[in-house]
């Protein structure tokens, strides 16, 4: 059991912002996208991305439609370097997308990356330092006064270069690094620095990170807060942020910081990133345009982009993601499958989407529900309707559910594991003999009033000849039975539709029937013509029954 976490881990100061505005805002569009994926997230690779993966991750980005992409660190290696290089060079950079770029306030590494980006039309160079207390004082030696300084003579080099390169439109962005654990005043102090040196009334981003998450959510968004309003020149400051998720929160971080007064979110598709993580952009995205907000990124083949984003980071995506994950639309629970498959039943096109633990349509995002309900031996009777239904069109009575739930239960307590639509089909079809020979009848009119019906037919492995009279073919075929059987039999209940359409066209009949007026069971028959397919779920559920022949009773009785 841990022990006196106290004295080793110190709950984090609250900010005493008292009159913050944020908990009321609400989110009514979508902010700028930066995708990290190829900087933040690839530097967190067991592997890096090689050369190739980088071109098919960029493209898949540009594809979604992201407009800013940080496409690497290029002072960190020949790699990176060349992979930028590729990119402007060979003209891959759309024209409404912009490319940026990281570097440490280091001169020779600023040098380096500027000379990277020779030749680029828009180009976003992002400088940063930490500014926490235990990075500057323990990792860097530094008081704040000289990390000030250090800001000053890296953005100032940044200037330098790019005003000598007047064929790019250039960008800086600023990152206070550690921001979420530094005090609020050295940080706005170091961001107005870099705004000083970049060039007072110059566009510049502000980008500030929980480099490492470190407290609840409601704390990050009082310190957005607490700097938007307080930057000198806040109409030319993009208020950027850059959450990990350390503490598991990375998602509520960043829009309870949009909330606060941030506009543009940087962050890895689903997740990938550093330790836990960085942000997951498609959560964000996605939570907006469940709320009716367009979030300007196309997810709507999310399982082709899963596909990719695996491929290039050599990562699975695990089951349980949200809105991305091979189960996250899927119901096990008896309960829940019940409630999806009424919703489903009196939905209508064009109705405001409302489905009992789908809080999005998979459709929205490329998903069929084939995949919604699937079964194990948590489900009830509606996850196996609903799949035999959807897969194989059976519209099976409720008492019919009922009764052949539990006879797929039994088959999973005996092996446990998931049934699907297929398994089911192959119970089903065994249990109330779809397979069974052909039946061969005849019928007559006998008086206009009533009919006659023969047949030559099988029940319990012995043949049976069949002449019955009634007011209608099924009355006069369960007379016929009866009398051939030696065993009462009356229909209670009947539903019948068609299967398919057009010449392959099928019948489906579900007759539940009373036997020597105690035990009651449902038939099915399947056939081309609707009075076959009745007569064959009457002989299902005779075998099913599993009824000794007349003459067998009286064989048995005289032994």
């Amino acid at each position: 059991m841990l022990k006196q976490p106290a004295s080793k881990y110190p709950a984090f100061k609250p900010i005493g912002l008292k009159d913050r505005t944020w908990p009321d805002a609400t989110l009514t569009q979508a902010p700028i996208w930066l995708s990290t994926d190829l900087r933040d997230g690839n530097q967190a690779l067991i592997e890096p991305m090689d050369v190739a993966r980088k071109l098919r991750m960029f493209d898949l980005l540009v594809k979604i439609g992201f407009k800013e992409i940080e496409v690497g660190f290029p002072a960190a290696s020949q790699v990176e370097f060349d992979f930028l290089r590729r990119l402007i060079d060979e003209g891959r950079i759309p024209d409404d997308v912009t490319i940026q770029v990281m570097t440490p306030a280091r001169e020779e590494l600023i040098e380096r990356t500027i000379e990277s980006l020779r030749g680029a039309r828009k180009a976003i160079v992002h400088v940063y330092n930490a500014v926490a207390p235990v990075w500057r004082e323990v990792v860097f030696g530094m008081s704040v006064p000289e990390v000030m300084a250090l800001i000053e003579r890296s953005v100032g080099l940044v200037k330098r270069l790019t005003d000598a390169q007047t064929d790019t439109e250039w960008v800086l962005q600023y990152s206070p690094e550690t921001f979420s654990m530094a005090e609020l005043e050295v940080s706005l102090q170091a961001c107005e620095t870099a705004i000083a040196a970049w060039g007072a009334g110059r566009p510049v981003i502000l980008n500030l990170p929980t480099t490492v998450e470190n407290a609840t959510p409601n704390v990050f968004a009082d310190q957005i807060e607490w700097m938007s309003r307080r930057f000198a020149d806040r109409r030319n400051v993009v208020l950027s942020v850059h959450p990990h998720n350390d503490r598991g929160t990375g998602t509520a971080a960043a829009e309870l910081a949009l909330m606060a007064g941030a506009h543009r979110v940087e962050g890895c598709l689903f997740g990938n990133g550093e330790r836990t993580g960085n942000l997951d952009v498609v959560n964000v995205a996605l939570n907006l345009y469940v709320q009716g907000v367009t979030p300007n990124l196309d997810f709507s083949d999310i399982d082709a982009i899963r596909a990719e984003v695996e491929h290039c980071n050599q990562l699975p995506v695990h089951p349980r993601h949200p809105y991305v994950g091979e189960l996250v639309y899927t119901s096990f629970s008896g309960s829940h499958q019940d409630a999806i498959k009424k919703a489903f039943a009196v939905r209508k096109d064009g109705d405001v989407w409302a489905i009992p633990y789908l809080p999005i349509d998979p459709k929205d995002l490329g998903r069929s529900y084939e995949a919604v309900i699937r079964v194990n031996s948590q489900s009830g009777k509606g996850g196996m309707a609903y799949l035999l239904e959807s897969e194989y069109g059976l519209e099976l009575p409720r008492r019919l559910q009922i009764e052949f739930s539990q006879v797929v239960q039994a088959v999973m307590d005996a092996n446990g594991k998931e049934l699907g639509a297929a398994d089911l089909w192959a119970i089903f079809e065994r249990e109330y003999g779809l397979a069974q020979a052909p039946l061969q009848s005849a019928m007559k009119d006998v008086d206009g009033q009533s009919v006659r019906v023969s047949a030559q037919l099988q029940i319990a492995g012995q043949a049976v000849a069949v002449d019955g009279q009634g007011n209608g073919p099924i009355d006069a075929f369960v007379h016929g039975v009866s009398a051939a059987t030696g065993r009462q039999l009356r229909v209670l209940d009947y539903h019948e539709h068609a299967i398919g359409s057009g010449a392959e066209a099928r019948a489906v009949a579900y007759v539940e029937l009373r036997v020597d007026g105690s035990r009651t069971l449902f038939g099915v028959g399947i056939d081309a013509n609707i009075v076959s397919a009745s007569f064959k779920a009457i002989v299902s559920g005779m075998q099913r029954a599993a009824l000794p022949l007349a003459h067998d009773r009286e064989i048995l009785q005289a032994g």
